[in-house]
């Protein structure tokens, strides 16, 4: 008799209202987004409430839900004005907040009962009482922490009934659960309060000074030192994941590109319905990380979940070449008879260059663009000008909505 497993939750990040859509369409059974205040990411396309609620009726019609993230620290003053935004965000019907601050948590509860509250990452919940503290407030999920391992995270679900959320894929803070105060020194921006600067991911020179005489210990050859972490990644431990009764598989990077939403949140669909699917005889598509080194930026790893990370989880020293790929063109339309697609250009593309396709549950197909024509029909040799209208004959058919890249 096989196994019957809780399904989780794919939760994407959507930084504005093109990549709720996007997210959405390309598999994920929820989104994350900001409001215009309360939030962490203050340079973030962050959504007006009529913006919401156009993103909230396109999940709903499609059964996703949607989160607002409102997870600042708060100092004096920054309260105001909270209970009213939880009380709109309850009315155009937002499916949680996120929060981590309990004077913002007393406020919702207070002035928007019957909005739904989940405990952000940012409060570093590590261990079941914690959770269960968070119960009895009134909390119904806890983010865990990022420092939480496997083995904790299996502790936790059998001791208690509180959903947990957890981080599988983006970038992790090089700080405690993302608190940090580097940007509110070296750039006089708060990190708590939506504003980092992102200190740690500058490239720094690193000196050692011997009898006063000051050697540059960083090799030309190699990444300038920084204290940054490299990305989290777990898409080859889904079923760990899934067997510690995780409820939420978060991907982080609100502030990341269509073309890095639309892949991942498409890559962990596929593996979390894969082994929930058929546990038994589940095996690890390589295609999967394969996809997903498309849109790395760094180097990825499994941060806490399986050990403690050390020097080789920060970025210096020899890395990787990572393969790097342009979002070039959106299917607007495909015509099944004469085979030929027509895009919307977001990349500068060619005749001749080898480019890829791929759509939602769809790990694409490669082909050489050897026509194309713009709008009046006209053959033209490239697509240099941006959001421009180009057809071009496709090898395989395609649909709105799917998209093309290259690489760089």
């Amino acid at each position: 008799m096989s196994k019957v497993l809780k399904k989780p939750e794919v939760l994407a990040p959507a930084g504005n209202l093109e990549k709720l859509k996007i997210a959405i369409r390309y598999g994920a059974d929820a989104v994350y987004i900001g409001g215009q205040a309360f939030g962490l990411r203050s340079r973030a396309g962050n959504f007006s409430f009529d913006e919401m609620k156009e993103g909230i009726a396109f999940a709903h019609e499609r059964n996703a839900k949607v989160y607002v993230a409102a997870n600042m620290v708060a100092h004096a003053g920054d309260t105001e004005g909270a209970g009213e935004f939880f009380r709109t965000l309850r009315d155009i019907g937002i499916d949680a907040v996120i929060v981590s601050d309990p004077a913002l948590i007393s406020i919702c509860f207070q002035d928007a009962p019957g909005l739904p509250v989940h405990l952000s990452t940012q409060a570093s919940a590590t261990n079941y009482k914690t959770l269960e503290f968070w119960k009895k407030q009134g909390l119904e999920r806890v983010v865990l922490a990022r420092e939480v391992s496997m083995q904790e995270i299996q502790e936790i679900g059998e001791k208690t009934d509180v959903e947990m959320e957890a981080f599988i894929h983006g970038a992790m803070c090089i700080s405690y659960s993302g608190r940090c105060t580097l940007s509110n020194h070296m750039a006089n921006r708060d990190a708590n309060r939506g504003g980092c600067a992102q200190s740690c991911r500058w490239k720094y020179d690193l000196f050692e000074i011997d009898n006063g005489v000051s050697k540059n210990l960083v090799d030309t050859d190699e990444e300038p030192f920084s204290m940054s972490a490299v990305d989290l990644s777990m898409i080859k431990y889904i079923p760990d994941m899934v067997d510690a009764g995780v409820d939420s598989l978060k991907i982080e990077g609100r502030m990341k590109s269509i073309h890095y939403v639309s892949t991942v949140a498409s890559v962990y669909r596929r593996a979390v319905d894969a082994y929930c699917a058929d546990p038994e005889n589940y095996e690890f598509d390589p295609a999967w990380e394969e996809e997903l080194w498309k849109v790395a930026q760094r180097e990825l790893s499994t941060g806490f979940f399986y050990k403690e990370p050390t020097e080789d989880e920060q970025l210096f020293g020899k890395t990787r070449k990572i393969p790097q790929y342009a979002f070039a063109a959106q299917v607007l339309e495909y015509d099944a008879e004469t085979k030929i697609a027509t895009l919307q250009q977001r990349n500068n593309f060619g005749v001749g260059e080898e480019i890829e396709f791929y759509g939602p549950g769809d790990t694409g197909f490669k082909q050489v663009v050897e026509v194309l024509w713009n709008e009046d029909g006209e053959e033209i040799d490239r697509a240099p000008n941006a959001m421009m209208t180009i057809k071009m004959p496709v090898d395989r058919p395609v649909k709105p909505f799917y998209f093309m890249r290259k690489k760089k």
